[in-house]
């Protein structure tokens, strides 16, 4: 008898051979467009790059963009500084997609989406004009139905399922009340039952025990193929391996190579340094994760020693962030662990902690951290963080400084991506963290000269 995952498994592979057409070759490939997610960034998609890189898709015909205010809303008509409108993602998403296909000479473009970017790009390709340039679709964890649909609870945001805005979208296209446009493939990924922008209960939205009149089937469409992930979270729809591989698998009607990022002997790393105002250049403007320029931030990378953190000497890059925002190339090497340090006025001296790097990159985005005020007691403060995805203890390996349950991580669920550690004591020492395998080695500095330390997850 097949278990319920081996069932889901099956029923995925068989509807997704019969969805596709015969797989390009691979310099036929398609130019990808990666859109992401409400406060996120480019950077999220650097695993996702890496596999297809590692399956030979070619790395000219994989683009990842920054929405410059990524924050939606509460409100999606009424202005609100330092967030965009779901017109404003439409306009930006049509521009990105126009800048790469002049880039590309290409016809047609596959845009994947995780979740508020899932919305731009229904609403791009049912009224933008998408339809003409768009092939296929892929969603992942896209609150299609919205995170609540209760009524009097902010019913023009556009994460309520009585929005306007989703109303619209949703609203049957032909007499078999698909919810999707004829003419471009559409794939929507979702977990079982651990999306947790997807739960009956309205737990993570702040009001546990309220029905939120949305399933966990919230993601899926009508007239999609629809793909169940077991046990993946939010983010994970489309940032894990098995996201990864149902993506392929209907891109190309084939199983890839390898789930597995394939390694390179030499690397060359770059990306965006951003910040957390709404005007840049007036530090305490705001307090809204940004993908603006931070001109003038200080970047420094040492190479660390891999079992104390401690720096193997001086700096190996510096640089002064300039009015495009980005830092690099710089040359690294993937058997060798850094330490990424920002400095700006109005943050926090950062010391980001990565695991060693693969494979090249050009989306390694760096952000500082401020100190808030309920942590200004803290002689030492780190923060241990998964942009990729969700802690959860019941089914994940973790630790972070010998405790298994961090602080801020919930016993049960899915829902929380860092934990923060408030030290007593400011003497410099090592620090750990591991989550599935991945360690993260890093030092502590003190809080009272205003700096934070970061380990930062890949996976």
């Amino acid at each position: 008898m097949h278990t319920r995952r081996q069932l889901l498994l099956l029923g995925f592979s068989t509807t997704m051979l019969a969805a596709c057409t015969t797989p390009p070759s691979s310099n036929e490939r398609p130019p990808i467009l990666f859109v992401h997610g409400n406060g996120d960034s480019a950077a999220l998609w650097q695993t996702t790059i890496w596999r297809f890189e590692s399956n030979g898709w070619p790395p000219g015909r994989l683009f990842a963009l920054d929405q410059p205010f990524p924050l939606a809303r509460d409100d999606d008509t009424v202005a609100q500084p330092g967030r965009s409108s779901t017109a404003e993602s439409l306009a930006f998403l049509k521009s990105e997609v126009e800048r790469v296909l002049k880039t590309t000479g290409a016809t047609q473009v596959v845009l994947i989406g995780n979740s508020r970017g899932g919305n731009a790009i229904r609403n791009y390709v049912q009224n933008g004009g998408g339809d003409r340039v768009v092939s296929h679709v892929v969603l992942g964890g896209n609150p299609a139905h919205g995170i609540w649909s209760i009524k009097g609870r902010q019913e023009r945001s556009e994460f309520s399922g009585l929005s306007p805005f989703l109303q619209q979208l949703n609203a049957p296209k032909n007499g078999n009340g698909d919810e999707v446009p004829a003419g471009v493939k559409w794939l929507t990924l979702r977990s079982d039952r651990n999306d947790k922008y997807a739960q009956p209960d309205g737990i993570w939205i702040g009001i546990r025990g309220t029905p939120t009149n949305v399933g966990f089937d919230g993601p899926a469409l009508k007239g999609a193929t629809n793909v169940v992930l077991p046990r993946v979270d939010h983010r994970e729809t489309s940032f894990s391996p098995a996201a990864f591989d149902a993506t392929w698998r209907f891109l190309t009607g084939e199983a890839p190579r390898t789930l597995k990022v394939e390694p390179e002997a030499q690397i060359t790393l770059s990306g965006r340094v951003t910040g957390l105002d709404i005007d840049p250049l007036k530090p305490d403007s705001g307090a809204f994760s940004n993908n603006l320029p931070l001109v003038g931030a200080r970047l420094d990378v040492f190479a660390i020693d891999a079992s104390t953190g401690g720096r193997n000497g001086p700096a190996v890059w510096q640089q002064t962030i300039a009015q495009d925002g980005r830092w690099g190339p710089f040359q690294g090497r993937p058997d060798t662990r850094y330490e990424f340090v920002l400095s700006a006025p109005g943050y926090a001296t950062t010391h980001i902690y990565r695991s060693p790097f693969p494979r090249s990159s050009n989306v390694v985005h760096l952000r500082p951290e401020r100190i808030a005020e309920t942590d200004r007691d803290a002689k030492a403060l780190v923060t241990f963080t998964r942009p990729r995805g969700y802690f959860d203890v019941e089914r994940d390996s973790l630790r972070f400084d010998g405790q298994t349950l961090p602080p801020g991580v919930p016993p049960t669920g899915s829902g929380v991506s860092s934990s923060k550690i408030k030290l007593t004591n400011d003497a410099a020492r090592t620090i750990e963290a591991e989550f599935n395998g991945e360690t993260l080695i890093g030092q502590t500095w003190p809080a009272s000269r205003g700096d934070v330390s970061v380990l930062e997850l890949t996976y």
